[in-house]
């Protein structure tokens, strides 16, 4: 049985106490938030036990390992606090928003000798591993390039998460994005080009980039076109809009995940609600629920779990060079220590 903490109380934080209620092999004991409502909120609807410093938690309570759900910008402290008490990790993505923040990271963990999984959720989504297993087996050839589109209505950067004007679609959706294209493509990004636009969101009060486009190129000249916007309609007929194309040599395949087959004209409008999450018969679905469930098993039956520090780092790398390109206008060279990452960390059927 693995004894589980979570430190951040927030959306996610909650989506995990929830997913593993009642789940072979876990046992959730705590929750600690900085905001001591949200803390007690999560432990009273989960039966656990609220902090709001994460160091208490790590010293008072027997944990054998810590989910980290705090904002894209808070990973740092939570993380090596944690490997340092010996406790494996599960890291919400990105891993970190600065170099300096991975490294650290990767320092304590590899200290540690302890396992992190980084929370790419989109590895247990039906429809993105269908394109990943078709790479795989070849069926597409060479992929020659990627288009992926993945966005929110301004309800997420102006109602449901109250720091995304310390984030930017590029951190939190692009993230998501472009570990999909190094997954299915299998090779390593050398260069971006970026460009964008800002001042909707400056304007409703959030003062980050509204539109994020990226023209990754990789080690072989192929390419990946990934575009996140925060700046749809709240008309849409969903929160999320995410589009994926990938064209190979010998065959293409594309999915559209806003439209998951449930249409519903209702008396306020018409919705497309999504069948990847949600509950049935009081159990969460959907690949976050399957990933932490993922990380959980692997655990308890003594198995690496992934995706690993090597691919976190390299998808901030890669946002990192994102940000750069956007800020300068030019085209930003990907840091060469990414060229390590091992092809198989993109290309395995496990996740790994």
């Amino acid at each position: 049985m693995q004894k589980i903490g979570i430190i951040g109380g927030g959306i996610r934080g909650g989506m995990y106490a929830h997913s593993l209620r009642g789940f072979p092999g876990a046992d959730v004991r705590a929750v600690c938030d900085i905001s001591e409502p949200a803390a007690h909120k999560v432990a009273a609807d989960f039966g656990l036990t609220p902090y709001t410093d994460h160091r208490a938690m790590l010293a008072d309570e027997d944990l054998d390992a810590v989910i980290v759900a705090t904002p894209d910008f808070a990973h740092r402290d939570a993380a090596v606090d944690a490997a340092r008490a010996g406790l494996h990790l599960l890291v919400e993505k990105p891993l970190a928003t600065t170099a300096e923040d991975t490294e650290a990271i990767r320092a304590a963990v590899g200290e540690a000798g302890v396992q992190c999984m980084v929370g790419f959720e989109n590895r247990w989504n039906p429809a993105v591993r269908r394109i990943h297993d078709l790479a795989a087996a070849g069926e597409l050839g060479r992929v020659l390039t990627q288009n992926i589109l993945l966005s929110n209505t301004t309800h997420v950067p102006t109602r449901m998460i109250g720091w995304a004007a310390r984030s930017s679609p590029a951190w939190f959706l692009m993230s998501h994005t472009v570990d999909a294209a190094l997954w299915v493509n299998g090779r390593t990004v050398t260069s971006v080009d970026a460009r964008g636009s800002r001042g909707r969101l400056a304007a409703l009060g959030v003062d980050t980039w509204d539109v994020v486009h990226a023209l990754l190129t990789f080690d072989d000249g192929t390419t990946a076109s990934l575009t996140s916007t925060w700046v749809l309609p709240e008309t849409m007929p969903s929160v999320v809009d995410f589009q994926f194309q990938a064209v190979g040599e010998t065959s293409a395949v594309y999915v559209d995940l806003q439209d998951q087959s449930v249409r519903h004209a209702g008396p306020d409008g018409f919705r497309w609600p999504g069948l990847l999450g949600g509950e049935i018969d009081g159990r969460l679905q959907g690949p976050p629920t399957w990933m932490v469930q993922d990380f959980v098993t692997r655990l308890e039956n003594g198995e690496p779990v992934g995706p690993g520090l090597d691919t976190g780092a390299v998808v901030t790398d890669v946002v990192l060079a994102v940000h750069r390109s956007l800020e300068t206008g030019a085209t930003v060279t990907v840091p060469a220590r990414t060229a390590g990452i091992r092809t198989a960390d993109f290309r395995t059927a496990d996740f790994r």
